[in-house]
């Protein structure tokens, strides 16, 4: 019997990942059915709106398909095996984790400022709108992985900056102001730190990093994050599926 789900992911993105696991240990190949909703829940011991939601997931990612009147079926997606997809959305400390990394978080500046042509544009904000500006260094011990800036619409968090803990997950805040993020477009690119961000941060043995910008949405489709990620590239690779 399986054990309830517990680590620190949402439920469906944990359950949706217990599931495409247990096609692969059960062996189950492209156009075999998978086991009902009866089944999977009692196996999960979760509810069957997260396991419909988590099925959703999967569905999304053409790992299964449905035939309406006979149940659902594995595709050939799950054939292939792709460590890391860059197509998948996870918070930052999600993805560390999946890495085997334990990440924490140091703080390097909190502001509130006038968003920028750039920041603007891709939160969809109006001349003069101001946001809140985040910028994180993530450490693997005493290592920088990971130089973060995060852009958030001051009209999301009315409370006082100094007045929140941004030590933890950007994500989970947002949870607080129903606002997290669902799903996000984002783009790679290989470059260096910007000097200025060397040198501020004392961060020249850095390297090459993998530059994701990424904006996120929430369920509404809204923007609600503008994210400028720079990943150090000796500890982080990304795969894709092209279909």
């Amino acid at each position: 019997m399986e054990e309830p789900l517990r680590d620190s992911r949402t439920l469906v993105v944990r359950l949706r990942d217990r599931i495409a696991e247990l096609i692969r240990e059960e062996g189950l190949a492209p156009g075999d059915k998978l086991p009902t909703e009866s089944q999977l829940t009692e196996r999960f011991k979760v509810s069957r709106p997260a396991l419909r939601e988590a099925l959703k997931l999967l569905e999304q990612d053409s790992f299964i398909y449905v035939e309406h009147g006979r149940g659902r079926f594995v595709s050939a997606m799950s054939a292939v095996h792709v460590d890391r997809p860059i197509t998948v959305f996870e918070s930052v400390t999600d993805m560390s984790r999946q890495y085997g990394y334990r990440t924490s978080n140091r703080i390097l500046s909190i502001s509130e400022e006038i968003a920028d042509k750039t920041v603007a544009r891709h939160l969809k904000l109006d001349a003069g709108e101001r946001v809140i500006r985040l910028e994180r260094l993530r450490l693997e011990r005493d290592t920088p992985i990971m130089y973060c800036l995060d852009y958030v619409p001051r009209t999301i968090i009315p409370e006082k900056l100094y007045d929140l803990d941004w030590s933890g997950s950007l994500l989970d805040l947002l949870e607080r102001y129903k606002q997290r993020p669902r799903m996000s477009a984002a783009s790679v690119t290989a470059v260096t730190l910007p000097e200025e961000i060397v040198e501020r941060h004392d961060l020249r043995d850095f390297g090459p990093a993998l530059l994701i910008t990424e904006t996120a949405y929430n369920d509404a489709g809204a923007p609600v994050v503008y994210a400028v990620d720079y990943h150090r590239g000796s500890h982080f690779t990304f795969s894709l599926v092209r279909k």
